[in-house]
């Protein structure tokens, strides 16, 4: 076992992530701020309010973003942000959510939930899946349709993306008309030192997928639940019915194997809208990548139209 599988070390090293983040973010944060995330996309205007969503985890602190225009309870769209289940950043998906909101003409809710290692496993996926059941729920009272319901994350948030469509499914609601999972860790049962990238450094390296993954699953024995690794080949369970999912993966990630993996499992189940796979880049490549981002984006936003059976929106 290396030193970093074990769960004290990986939780001082993953409090000492969150320090630095926590530090960094102070020195640019706020939708004022020029060098921050809320700086990109500026055609994109920040119409934004922030809500508490009552869970049996913890409360949940979401942001609201509404969509340009006059329209009456649009549908929503609810985003789950990356960081390894460690690193709560819901800010890094501003532009994200200002994008999809203007593209696909959503209501997003940007979600910062419980992480890892003051709230290991099954905090995150349970508190996500009440978030979004009260979002399915609740719509009426805060001016959007929670019948028209797609889910999505990147990194870390994919995975809770894909682990509430799973909740959906075997809790018989709520009805999830799209999954978005963008470049997601699904398989935790493998070893990060026996996955492999196609370059030689990948931007996340295994050393640290072994502190995100010892901090939110402790117990290795509970890393093949299928709320975790759904793409591992221990979950054989029949996933008919299952919301239908567009899977992102980047060419010289880390999590690419994985993830195509589950593409062809929902594939099989006859839930695959599409697997798009970003030629050239790596793990969050849209963060620093304008241009790849601006086409994902695109993509993601065409099939959430798609499935609401919305038209294009008008060029700016």
């Amino acid at each position: 076992m290396s030193l970093l599988a074990r769960p004290a070390v990986a939780s001082f090293a993953a409090k000492t992530m969150q320090s630095l983040t926590g530090l960094a973010g102070r020195r640019s944060s706020g939708p004022g701020s020029t060098v921050s995330w809320y700086a990109r996309f500026p055609e994109f205007p920040r119409q934004a309010r922030p809500l508490t969503v009552p869970t049996s985890v913890a409360p949940a602190p979401v942001t609201v973003y509404r969509p340009p225009g006059p329209a009456a309870n649009p549908p929503v769209h609810v985003n789950f942000h990356g960081g390894g289940y460690v690193m709560s950043m819901p800010e890094m998906d501003d532009g994200l959510c200002r994008f999809l909101a203007a593209e696909a003409g959503v209501v997003v809710v940007n979600v910062k939930y419980v992480v890892a290692p003051q709230h290991p496993f099954p905090a995150a996926p349970r508190q996500a899946f009440e978030v979004v059941r009260w979002v399915a729920e609740q719509g009426a009272q805060h001016g959007w349709d929670g019948g028209r319901l797609t889910v999505g994350g990147q990194s870390a948030g994919g995975g809770l993306a894909a682990a509430v469509a799973r909740q959906a499914l075997e809790q018989g609601g709520p009805s999830i008309a799209l999954q978005v999972l963008h470049y997601p860790p699904l398989d935790l049962v493998t070893s990060a030192k026996e996955k492999q990238a196609a370059v030689a450094k990948p931007m996340l390296r295994p050393w640290m997928a072994e502190v995100f993954d010892t901090s939110y699953v402790p117990d290795p024995s509970e890393r093949a639940d299928r709320l975790v690794s759904p793409a591992h080949p221990s979950d054989t369970a029949d996933l008919k019915g299952i919301a239908p999912a567009v899977v992102i993966t980047a060419e010289y990630d880390l999590l690419r194997t994985e993830a195509t993996r589950y593409a062809e499992r929902l594939g099989a189940a006859g839930a695959l809208a599409e697997h798009h796979d970003v030629r050239g880049a790596d793990h969050g490549y849209d963060s620093k990548d304008d241009e790849k981002a601006r086409e994902t984006y695109a993509l993601i936003a065409r099939h959430i139209r798609r499935v609401n059976g919305a038209e294009a929106p008008k060029a700016l």
